[in-house]
């Protein structure tokens, strides 16, 4: 590895022990060798440290940080500080990568002079595994709303399907918000619009994992706070910056369900900028409205951060 490698991938590692080995598996034997992988122990309690350590003992590119427990974010923003790759890619420990991943993306980037290089996304869960985002042809965007809109932002406001030119992330000073979930939402939004030129690999992947324990499936009151706090600094940051467009027909920003003897009698679906549609066993529709609604505690939708 040089003193400078071509990627910086930052895996923030929590209690995985379950599914670290795959995900590191994939990193050490990519076909981009010119890599370091910075693994942040975020005060794991299971045996996620003791692989870490098993792993750098082989491999000299992975460099290990320990830190109390802070948070993905916190992580994240810690792998940057630590980051000397020309680029930096983010890998979420129970998620794997294509072995050719950071290769394609990076040649890509180079070719096209591109500060951002984005690849498939492969949802794999217990009995299904899909695209979620899947390119055509390689291509290179420069205009903002159609940055946002090739990559379904801010459907999917992923940040590890994707590398970022460190230089350039570090000058726009963009960290994630530290002690908050669905940190994606917010950050995503404005690093796609900032940075110049993204551009879009078809033949290379991104697989994350359906997990129901993820920090994100868990509906807690701080965790909805979260989630709307993102959503509301998402939508501001696109009015100020006119691209309101990018987000119509595109954004359900919550969801309620109202049940009945444990069925879900009637689902209200709320979309952006005013729009709310009310459907019977989520499947008939029965009422649109336009305008300011309000409502209870919502369902959030964001899959995966």
């Amino acid at each position: 590895m040089s003193a400078n490698p071509k990627v910086s991938i930052i895996v923030p590692v929590y209690n995985v022990e379950k599914y670290l080995e795959k995900c590191l598996d994939t990193l050490v034997n990519q076909t981009l060798k010119d890599i370091e992988i910075i693994c942040i122990n975020d005060g794991s309690k299971d045996s996620s440290p003791e692989i870490l350590k098993r792993y750098a003992q082989k491999d000299s590119r992975i460099k290990i940080i320990d830190k109390q427990n802070a948070g993905l974010s916190a992580a994240r923003n810690d792998g940057l500080k630590a980051a000397a790759g020309e680029y930096i890619g983010y890998v979420d420990s129970d998620d794997w990568v294509d072995l050719n991943f950071y290769e394609k993306l990076y040649e890509a980037a180079q070719k096209h002079n591109a500060e951002i290089a984005s690849g498939n996304i492969i949802r794999c869960g217990k009995k299904i595994t899909k695209y979620k985002v899947k390119f055509e042809k390689e291509e290179l965007i420069t205009d903002s709303i159609e940055k946002l809109k090739a990559v379904k932002i801010p459907k999917y406001n992923y940040v590890w399907n994707k590398i970022y030119k460190r230089e350039s992330l570090v000058n726009l000073n963009l960290p994630f918000p530290d002690g908050r979930v669905y940190e994606d939402i917010c950050w995503s939004i404005k690093a796609v619009y900032y940075l110049n030129g993204l551009v879009t690999v078809p033949e290379c992947a991104y697989y994350y994992r359906r997990n129901p324990f993820s920090i994100v499936k868990t509906q807690s009151p701080k965790h909805v706070a979260d989630a709307l706090q993102a959503e509301k600094e998402m939508i501001e940051f696109a009015e100020e910056k006119n691209l309101t467009c990018a987000l119509n027909g595109l954004k359900l920003v919550r969801r309620e369900k109202i049940k009945f003897c444990g069925v879900n009698i009637l689902k209200i679906f709320h979309y952006y900028p005013n729009t709310t549609k009310y459907t019977l066993l989520g499947l008939i529709p029965v009422l649109k409205i336009h305008g300011k609604q309000t409502a209870k505690t919502p369902e959030i939708l964001t899959e995966r951060s």
